[in-house]
């Protein structure tokens, strides 16, 4: 079924083994154990996930909107197979797409790179707010075998900046042709509705509703928690999320595949 390999998308480093992907070029158990053999080490990005009163988590890469109802819906179907869930998850999130009205916050990497003082910094925060099919916040390129130039191209594994993608609301048939372009090497960005930035933090603030069309919003918990995919895991918040990326925070095995010839080649690996 076309939706499997759709749902790569939204499952990051579980099922798909992104970080493997990203570190390795391959999901191969034995590349990786020679990686550790010879003492390849990588330092990598990481991203601290928070809310104004406390640190939630450390990731690589997350969604909210459509990659993180998805989610969402699968897990409440847990006791399907698992193939069966996800497509059910893919199916239904599309069939009822709905955007989220939501604010973004963002700091471009450029202007910490500018020689001003800290508080000259905080007047450079950019906003955008409407209503967003998607939000992907990604500090690795995740690279996977469905998706060979990676669902964050345009970012390393050690830059020190983030990958924030933003899908605004548009109609279900331009959505899919945007999805579809993942799995080729065409630029899934070169559409009118989608914008990317290169950025050093970024600030979630959802707009909760009211009234009937909250009833419809089959993703929020009774405590009125938006969900968010991060690194394939299902995560809760009502408030403002606050991501930022930490450079070279720690060290892995494996090498930069920007580096290695054979990440010119298509991935084709299971």
């Amino acid at each position: 079924m076309v939706f499997t390999a759709f749902f790569f998308f939204f499952t990051f480093t579980g099922t798909t083994n992104i970080l493997a992907h990203t570190l390795y070029g391959i999901k191969h158990a034995v590349t990786a154990t020679l990686h550790i053999v010879m003492g390849h080490i990588q330092a990598v990005d990481v991203c601290t996930f928070s809310t104004p009163s406390k640190l939630l988590r450390f990731g690589f890469s997350a969604m909210f909107g459509f990659g993180a109802r998805t989610l969402a819906l699968a897990e409440k179907h847990r006791w399907m197979p698992s193939s069966q869930r996800k497509d059910f998850a893919f199916i239904k999130t599309l069939a009822d797409l709905k955007p989220e009205e939501c604010e973004l916050s963002f700091l471009p990497l450029q202007i910490l790179q500018e020689d001003t003082h800290e508080k000259d910094g905080k007047d450079q925060w950019q906003k955008i707010q409407g209503h967003f099919l998607n939000v992907s916040i990604m500090a690795i390129p995740c690279l996977c075998s469905m998706a060979p130039r990676g669902l964050a191209p345009n970012t390393r594994l050690n830059n020190g900046s983030m990958a924030l993608i933003v899908v605004q609301n548009t109609s279900r048939t331009e959505f899919i042709k945007h999805l579809k372009r993942y799995t080729t090497a065409k630029n899934q960005f070169n559409f009118p509705f989608v914008e990317t930035y290169t950025v050093r933090e970024v600030k979630v603030q959802p707009r909760l509703k009211s009234g009937p069309d909250a009833q419809e919003n089959v993703c929020l918990s009774a405590e009125g928690s938006y969900p968010w995919n991060i690194d394939g895991d299902l995560m809760k918040e009502a408030s403002e999320v606050h991501v930022r990326v930490h450079p070279q925070l720690i060290d892995l095995y494996g090498v930069n595949t920007d580096d290695l010839e054979s990440s010119q080649v298509t991935c084709s690996c299971i």
